[in-house]
């Protein structure tokens, strides 16, 4: 491999660039309610898989106790996802325990930067994957990761090539905070209007009672079930045939809008509507507003049966369902069995209406990001490959990630 190696470039294995370890959570059971709910962040995979490049937020924290059990990494930390997910990378801008389904990386400042080494995996994650395959669950155990060969170039030119790739990256996670901002305005919105009941008008309105206690005359309670109306079930995509070059975006239970593209144009969907996609074990939901297909088993796509429950509504209501104290299993089950206030047409559509200026900037800022990466992601392997020379360039670098 050496002799094809550009000019001054080396061939080492992850723990010749660095720090590698994997996490620790040693108390069993690991999900014994004494070790949580303190202020010490506890990572999972499915947080690694969530973060768009750096690491800011987590789903879980530990206690004292908890922290005891396991340990803290620094910020800057490459996590590593070696199970359930394999070779999801984000890096840590926070101090974090995770278990050790998470290894840590952690670059020696003289040989590499951090930045680089995640995005030289995300160049080799299909391999990383293809070995781990299993007869049960997948697994990349730590002794699998140590076989890698990373092609490695002077540490300034590490930071050149990520300078260049971080660019994009920065620019899809300012997108992607404003999305959340958004997001949350709508959310919030919702909650004033048929979680607090002050929507326009309201003043007028008498309470009556309901399933669900006092709520305005005019709006009545369903269950998440009978609200849905059958969605013609599609040929999941495997993860094989996913394309980075295809038209059509993937959609998968991760927390990603985007999970992949393909060229089947036989995977669409039989119409453009807007779609709700939950992950029946990821229990998370999406709304998706163009052409895409269902790339993992258990993506359930969900649409309302009646305009009183329109699609942006009927959204924003399935979020305020609490999914986490459902089952491991059968999410889907527990989800369908929720009740819901159904409001009445006029102010559905009013709803509608008013959060569409919202709705279209998450829209536009989405294709943005869409764009963004697929740009990144031709100029990724040309770069971590050595094709693209950018050791002449002058570019302003920083010894960390940003």
């Amino acid at each position: 491999m050496s002799e094809a190696l550009p000019k001054n470039w080396a061939t080492k294995k992850l723990d010749e660039l660095g720090f590698v370890g994997r996490g620790k959570s040693r108390h069993r059971p690991r999900n014994d309610e004494s070790l949580y709910g303190g202020n010490y962040p506890f990572v999972q995979t499915g947080d690694v898989k969530a973060a768009e490049f750096y690491l800011h937020e987590f789903s879980q924290t530990y206690n004292d106790k908890g922290l005891a059990q396991s340990k803290l990494w620094n910020p800057d930390t490459l996590c590593i996802t070696i199970a359930a997910n394999i070779a999801d990378t984000a890096i840590l801008k926070i101090k974090a325990c995770f278990p050790d389904s998470v290894v840590g990386f952690i670059a020696d400042p003289q040989k590499a930067d951090v930045r680089f080494v995640k995005h030289y995996i995300d160049t080799i994650k299909l391999r990383m994957q293809n070995i781990s395959k299993g007869t049960t669950q997948d697994n990349l155990s730590l002794d699998k990761l140590m076989t890698f060969d990373f092609a490695v170039p002077p540490l300034e030119t590490q930071r050149k090539i990520a300078t260049i790739l971080s660019t994009y990256d920065g620019l899809i996670e300012n997108n992607t905070r404003r999305i959340k901002v958004l997001e949350e305005m709508a959310q919030t919105i919702y909650r004033e209007w048929f979680v607090n009941f002050r929507f326009p008008g309201h003043e007028k309105v008498n309470m009556v009672d309901s399933p669900l206690g006092k709520i305005p005359e005019g709006l009545e309670v369903q269950s998440v079930g009978d609200l849905l109306c059958k969605v013609p079930r599609r040929t999941k995509i495997q993860k094989k045939d996913y394309l980075t070059s295809g038209e059509i975006p993937v959609i998968d239970q991760g927390r990603e809008f985007i999970g992949g593209y393909t060229d089947d144009e036989e995977a669409l969907i039989e119409d453009h509507l807007p779609r709700i996609v939950f992950g029946d074990h990821t229990r998370i939901l999406k709304y998706v507003d163009f052409p895409f297909a269902c790339g993992a088993d258990g993506t359930q796509l969900l649409m309302s049966n009646t305009p009183k429950m329109p699609p942006t509504l009927f959204y924003y209501a399935l979020l305020e369902i609490d999914l986490s104290n459902f089952g491991y299993a059968r999410h889907f089950k527990f989800l369908k069995a929720e009740d819901l206030v159904v409001p009445d047409q006029q102010t559905a559509s009013l709803y509608q209406k008013y959060i569409g200026s919202m709705r279209d900037q998450i829209s536009c800022l989405n294709a943005k990001n869409l764009n963004l990466r697929q740009t990144r992601d031709l100029l990724l392997p040309k770069l971590i490959s050595g094709e693209i020379d950018v050791s002449e360039l002058k570019i302003e670098t920083k010894e960390t990630a940003a």
